[in-house]
């Protein structure tokens, strides 16, 4: 049953990635009219997140937020789909890195990097820092999909520019062998997701809210001394983005416990502030802020 959902989806996933620009943002209107009015998808999530996160802004606030959110949030994903057929002249073209040589000065050290992004404005063509000809090789950490054959597309689409993708189950294993097997490497990995309460223990205020975090950047970056680095994503017009590195330390090991973490919400937090459409807000990011946190927790304070 996979294979043949999946072989009687594909067919229109390529149609969809070779269409001109031009038609291609007309089709993504399209989808954005179905999903947002028809399908309404996880319309009383979104709305629930962005009262939440901004209790002074109006309806008619939260309303043009919301909107703009949903017509981004399809751009996005077709634009994963575009990157089926889109040519490496014309991805770096449209997701530009403005200081490449921040990673060049970090291998010149002679170490791996941590590159910690978020749920913001684009992810998908990342795969453009692989046409800058970096000395790091190259990995993505990303959760598998339950159809094999999807799995296997996004794998391969992610994967195009010789990037290793790394099951988040296998994450910590796989980047502490490559360290200790002298590979130096670039990692990208999205660090604001919601973790299991059963594993976690420490909690920070992400957007006013006291919230469960991931501390895989802190642990990682302190116990294999690797550099770890923002990347501070902007749209700058439809289809356009610009990235910059901002790196949040060079020697992790130095820095005072939770800096990492702190340091890393903080740089989301700005941009989701500026511009809050570019992000995520489908994803239930604060969905244990009233759980009850444990005795032994680590609470981490501005």
């Amino acid at each position: 049953m996979q294979r043949l959902v999946f072989w009687l989806v594909y067919p229109f996933l390529w149609l969809i990635s070779i269409l001109p620009f031009s038609l291609f943002y007309l089709f993504s209107d399209f989808v954005y009219l179905i999903v947002y009015y028809i399908v309404r998808y996880r319309r009383k999530t979104v709305n629930e997140n962005l009262r939440l996160v901004f209790p002074d802004k109006s309806d008619k606030e939260i309303k043009k937020i919301r909107k703009q959110f949903y017509h981004h949030m399809v751009d996005m994903f077709l634009e994963m789909i575009k990157s089926l057929s889109i040519t490496d002249e014309e991805l770096k073209k449209r997701f530009c890195f403005t200081n490449p040589e921040e990673i060049d000065k970090i291998r010149a050290m002679d170490k791996s990097i941590l590159l910690a992004c978020g749920h913001y404005a684009s992810y998908e063509w990342m795969n453009a820092l692989e046409l800058y000809d970096l000395k790091h090789e190259s990995f993505g950490i990303y959760k598998k999909i339950k159809n094999r054959y999807f799995d296997q597309l996004v794998k391969d689409i992610r994967g195009r520019y010789n990037t290793e993708l790394i099951p988040s189950s296998k994450a910590t294993k796989t980047i502490t062998d490559n360290e200790h097997n002298g590979v130096c490497g670039i990692y990208a990995l999205i660090a604001d997701q919601s973790p299991k309460l059963s594993r976690t223990r420490a909690w920070i205020s992400f957007m006013g809210i006291k919230s469960p975090v991931f501390m895989g950047l802190e642990k990682l970056s302190h116990t294999l001394d690797m550099a770890v680095v923002y990347l501070h994503v902007e749209k700058v017009k439809r289809g356009h983005y610009v990235a910059s590195f901002k790196t949040i330390s060079y020697e992790p090991t130095k820095e005072p416990d939770y800096f990492i973490t702190r340091k890393y919400i903080e740089l989301l937090e700005e941009q989701i502030r500026e511009e809050p459409r570019y992000y995520l807000w489908t994803h239930k990011r604060w969905k244990h802020r009233n759980a009850s946190i444990p005795n032994d927790a680590v609470i981490i304070k501005d």
